[in-house]
């Protein structure tokens, strides 16, 4: 996994004492927006500000959607190795460990047309210790640019990996309710075996919670109120 070779690659840094130079930050997030490079819609928090800033230095580029496959990319990487967000975030990490770890997520990208873009804001992230919300970032960016396509993202949580008819279901019920607006859907699904069954279903700023774990909070709530 990704996070063993990052945990190695740390380790062999700390050991060796490499002098890596600083790349020049790149102030993305200061980046001016203009009509044609503006996000289509507000996102919010740190990692929201990171991917609104992305956005504009890629769309002035015109590098948005090898931008969108690269952060594609990554967010598969996540998946598959939930433990290198912890290992990213981790505030021991040396600006040699930050150095390698930025050539090994580009090395995951693979060469992506024109991906210098990522591979700046990579390096900026790095360089303000802000590796550990690469994921939002990732998921944010990904809003944008459903949001450029006139497309609205549908993020349906789960304990467990639903399968494809189930998720087809939900999509075409969703699709033909008010909450769409009419739009076309994208489905992102997440995997959080916290909800313990059940589904949690976000829309736009609209958020449907089945879960299992809800219904536990429910009735515990109505247990103590009735004691």
């Amino acid at each position: 996994m990704l996070s063993r070779q990052v945990r190695t690659l740390a380790s062999r840094s700390a050991t060796q004492r490499s002098s890596i130079p600083l790349p020049n930050s790149r102030a993305y997030a200061q980046v001016a927006s203009t009509q044609d490079t503006k996000p289509p819609v507000a996102v919010y928090g740190i990692d929201g500000t990171y991917a609104s800033a992305l956005y504009t230095a890629a769309a002035k580029t015109s590098s948005l959607e090898p931008t969108a496959r690269a952060l594609t990319t990554l967010t598969d990487v996540f998946k598959k190795d939930p433990k290198l967000i912890t290992i990213l975030g981790a505030p021991t990490l040396s600006q040699s460990d930050k150095s390698q770890i930025v050539q090994e997520l580009q090395r995951q990208m693979g060469n992506v047309e024109k991906s210098e873009t990522v591979k700046n804001f990579l390096k900026t992230l790095a360089d303000n210790n802000r590796l550990g919300i690469l994921e939002g970032i990732c998921e944010k960016f990904g809003i944008l640019m459903s949001a450029a396509k006139g497309e609205m993202e549908l993020v349906v949580q789960s304990a467990s990996k639903l399968d494809t008819k189930t998720l087809q279901r939900l999509e075409t019920a969703v699709a033909k309710s008010e909450y769409s607006q009419g739009k076309k859907l994208k489905v992102v699904t997440k995997i959080n075996p916290d909800i313990l069954g059940g589904l949690v279903v976000e829309i736009g700023d609209r958020t449907i919670d089945l879960s299992v774990s809800s219904k536990i909070s429910k009735m515990n709530k109505l247990l103590t109120d009735s004691l």
